[in-house]
């Protein structure tokens, strides 16, 4: 298969230290916030933007991970924080690719049952294909794609990069 770059390692670096400010901008208000990254990459990119708002914010982060099963996203979501440790608090879902927003949409479903000062959005390729009305508050990067085409994050030290194929 044809790989076309779409976003190198420091391209990477770039939006999420961008998309972290823009985290900060948005909450400055609160003193602490929830990161919930998808399993997966939306972990990844989670971590990543957690590492980057302590490292520019005096906002306390605290990073959950949420397991959503991508192929029956109506099964139970487990998350790796208790409701109790997210209610009233500002959210942050995050994941790497929307693309036809089913993930996205029903991890949004899961969090709106306890409820929360701020919730957002944010992944780091928005692919514009969406099955659901669920938007990205916070992207790196928009694509308008064929249906047919892929698009694959990757995240290795020292050799992030998203491809197209």
């Amino acid at each position: 298969m044809n790989q076309n770059i779409i976003l190198n390692h420091q391209e990477i670096e770039f939006k999420i230290k961008r998309i972290a400010y823009q985290i900060y901008e948005t909450f400055i208000d609160e003193n602490e916030i929830i990161i919930a990254g998808i399993q997966g990459n939306g972990s990844v990119l989670a971590q990543k933007l957690s590492e980057t708002l302590k490292e520019i914010s005096t906002l306390s982060i605290h990073f959950c991970e949420v397991v959503i099963d991508k192929k029956n996203p109506k099964a139970d979501i487990k998350t790796s924080l208790s409701e109790e440790e997210y209610t009233n608090k500002g959210l942050i879902l995050v994941d790497d690719v929307l693309n036809t927003g089913t993930t996205l949409i029903y991890g949004v479903k899961h969090f709106l049952n306890v409820p929360l000062k701020k919730f957002k959005t944010a992944v780091l390729v928005d692919r514009n294909h969406k099955k659901y009305p669920i938007k990205a508050d916070f992207k790196g990067i928009s694509l308008s794609t064929s249906i047919l085409e892929h698009v694959q994050v990757i995240f290795e030290e020292n050799n992030n990069h998203a491809y197209l194929e």
